[in-house]
């Protein structure tokens, strides 16, 4: 098949399908060619076209993660020559619209190679590369609730791994192949969805192959893997053939089939092998005596413990360990008699022993069933299979029982404990006073990857002498990898920061808030994250067909929510500060809106326009005052609506209202304009300070 128009040549892109059409996004070029662009290839038609998409910046990035729920298609992470993302985007096939999600829950880290599959409206994360290690971590997002879950899965968690491939089948989720390449990623681990229970399944099929960079699509019954590979100096180029996986065996290799003669079998991935005699008898004995292992008086939520021999403790612990069936929310402990010990069990355990049919009295207590003949040798091998594990509890004549004492284990440390006993450590091996840990700080901010302390922790002279092995440890306390002090915002006319770096090599940070990317360099620019919601109030606004004005535009805070957001026709960007103006040029290029903002440098009662706008936005503090008579004459001569910001006690707001409509009503009279001045709406952003507000409100001047 022959294309007029196709996509450039390129890798680690994305292929995502939603309805009958295929969406290819982003990829890699060259080694400096890093794509951002869209194409579509309808399964009607068969014509590649590029899309023009509108809304949020989308950046380029290759090595990223792609999944499809309902007509939306959700991008995390990947790479580009910038650095590694950790947003979320969004592209709406309906509208072609992008937008960047805030998400509530535990964020992921910046990470590349990852795989990423949606199950109903839900996405599942597994693994990938943060530009240091390969990662294990697995997340799963909810789509309709926009909430991250780091997931607290059982059994053998699949090793750390990158660029690897992720599949659904039924009701499980599976990986395989990846880097670093190792014999366990030669396996593929499924994880059972509705349990969160992973299990192995090792595949010789995969040995001789190469799964890196691999694509894997689940027709049927069967996973087909499709090329992959990689080279280096050691062995050259290797790739490999395209492989189909039979996942109907897979999944059945912990099910027991009756044959016709009355015999039992169990199937796995490979072949179909014959249990023992005495095996077969266990199992069918166990099937005969079928009850629900949840009913009775273990129904309730009281957590349960498995009670063994003391003779089988350890095997049983290394056992519970490899299928994660232990709550380590517990301890475990001895029991009263001291010849039993009691192991903390958490529900996937009771819930896979009602699946595999294993019996239990409803008593008090549950016991599985007469003793098997086992081999330790089977048991503490890797290939230990499931219903192995929960056979040999069957035979230790284990118990099931209410935990009546529910010992828990200590919670983890928090940051600030972490910090006390490093910082601790740190003066005692200098001999310098404890009394120094009263200015730990107990709480602090973050800006990008900066973690910003308050201007109030550290300020004894004495931390000087210690500071090149002091932030350090700080920063690890905090899981930081820059590290920076508040100061005050400068009195002057250009409101300069004083944020001091005291770990990394340079103050430049990329900041994303409400689906807007802001670029600054914080320590010579204030970004204050207590107006988010101003701005997101902005961003809602409807300013399409309309020209704003912004005569103190800073690095862009309500520039490019105007321009982004509220989709405003023109802006005009007024601002003095040499820094800001740097970041405020950077930032609506990198939100791609600098064809709709004219920047205005210098004082804006000189650079501001005269009669152009529909709304003037004053954003300064604690007053804006001195510039009112400019925004009248900024407005039309119809009107418009004017943003004034103020700090104002709180006994004192309706006087300052009150003063706001006389005085803008007095301006536009001298100004010979006939107009109704009036409040429209006050905005309660924060606190300031003690009883001090930080107010906007939104003045409507329409013609008499």
């Amino acid at each position: 098949m022959i294309f007029k128009a196709s996509p450039s040549p390129r890798m680690g892109h994305t292929v995502t399908a939603v309805d009958n059409t295929t969406y290819i996004i982003g990829g890699r070029g060259g080694p400096s060619e890093i794509l951002d662009d869209v194409w579509i290839l309808p399964s009607v038609g068969n014509t590649w076209s590029k899309l023009e998409c509108c809304g949020d910046l989308f950046r380029p990035r290759h090595r990223h993660a792609a999944a499809a729920v309902a007509s939306k298609i959700y991008v995390f992470g990947g790479l580009s020559n910038e650095g590694i993302y950790s947003c979320m985007n969004v592209l709406d096939t309906k509208n072609m619209q992008w937008s960047v999600l805030a998400a509530s829950g535990e964020w992921p880290c910046a990470r590349h190679s990852h795989s990423m599959v949606s199950y109903g409206t839900n996405l599942f994360m597994f693994g990938g590369h943060d530009g240091q290690r390969a990662l294990k971590d697995f997340y799963s997002f909810d789509t309709t609730k926009l909430r991250w879950n780091k997931e607290n899965t059982n059994g053998g968690t699949p090793s750390p791994r990158f660029s690897h491939c992720m599949f659904i089948y039924k009701n499980y989720l599976g990986i395989l192949g990846g880097c670093p390449i190792t014999e366990n990623n030669q396996e593929v681990t499924l994880l059972n969805i509705n349990h969160r229970v992973w299990f192995c399944v090792s595949v010789p099929l995969l040995s001789q192959s190469l799964c890196v960079r691999s694509s894997s699509v689940v027709i049927k019954d069967d996973l087909v893997i499709l090329g992959g590979g990689a080279s280096c100096y050691a062995f050259g180029t290797k790739f490999s053939q395209p492989i189909v996986l039979d996942l109907h065996s897979v999944e059945s290799m912990f099910k027991y089939d009756r044959n016709k003669d009355g015999t039992v079998q169990r199937r796995d991935a490979i072949s179909v092998v014959e249990l023992s005699r005495d095996e077969q008898n266990g199992i069918l004995d166990h099937d005969t005596k079928l009850q629900d292992a949840c009913s009775g008086s273990l129904t309730d939520s009281s957590p349960l413990v498995l009670q063994l021999g003391k003779t089988y403790a350890k095997l049983a612990k290394d056992i519970m360990k490899k299928f994660g069936w232990l709550d380590l929310s517990r301890k475990v402990r001895i029991s009263h008699d001291n010849g039993h010990v009691l192991f903390p069990i958490n529900e996937s355990f009771c819930a896979l022993n009602a699946e595999e049919h294993i019996n239990r009295n409803l008593d008090d207590s549950c016991t599985f069933g007469e003793s098997l003949v086992f081999s330790e040798k089977k048991l503490v091998g890797d290939n230990l299979s499931l219903q192995d594990a929960l056979i040999f509890f069957s035979s230790c004549n284990g118990s099931v029982m209410k935990d009546e004492l529910a010992i828990s284990r200590k919670p983890s440390k928090s940051p600030q404990t972490i910090m006390k006993e490093l910082v601790s450590s740190l003066l005692e091996s200098k001999g310098m006073p404890s009394q120094l840990l009263q200015q730990l700080p107990a709480r602090w901010e973050t800006l990008g990857d900066i973690v910003i302390l308050p201007k109030t922790c550290f300020k004894n002279p004495l931390w000087e002498s210690v500071s090149e092995e002091l932030w350090p440890l700080v920063a690890k306390s905090l899981g930081a990898q820059r590290l920076a002090r508040q100061g005050k915002i400068m009195p002057n006319g250009t409101r300069d920061s004083t944020l001091e770096l005291l770990l990394g090599d340079n103050g430049w940070v990329t900041h994303y808030e409400n689906g807007i990317c802001y670029s600054l360099d914080a320590t010579k620019c204030m970004f204050s994250s207590g107006n988010r919601s101003e701005k997101l109030r902005m961003g809602q606004l409807n300013c399409r067909d309309e020209v704003v004005v912004d005569l103190f535009a800073g690095i862009g805070y309500f520039v490019l929510p105007f321009l982004v957001k509220a989709n405003a026709k023109l802006v005009y960007a007024c601002e003095w500060n040499p820094h800001a103006l740097e970041a405020l040029r950077r930032n609506v290029s990198d939100n791609r809106v600098e064809d709709r903002c004219i920047i205005l440098e210098g004082d804006n009662r000189v650079t501001a326009p005269k009669s152009v706008a529909d709304r003037v936005c004053l954003g300064l503090l604690p007053s804006s005052e001195c510039s009112w008579a400019t925004a009248v004459e900024a407005l039309r001569v119809g009107g418009g609506v004017l943003h004034i910001h103020g700090n104002v006690n709180d006994s004192d707001e309706t006087r300052w209202l009150d003063s706001v409509v006389e005085s803008i009503s007095n301006v536009a009279k001298n100004h010979g304009l006939s107009w109704n001045v009036s409040v429209e709406h006050v905005e309660r952003v924060k606190w300031y300070g003690p009883r001090i507000r930080h107010l906007v409100v939104d003045v409507t001047c329409r013609q008499i």
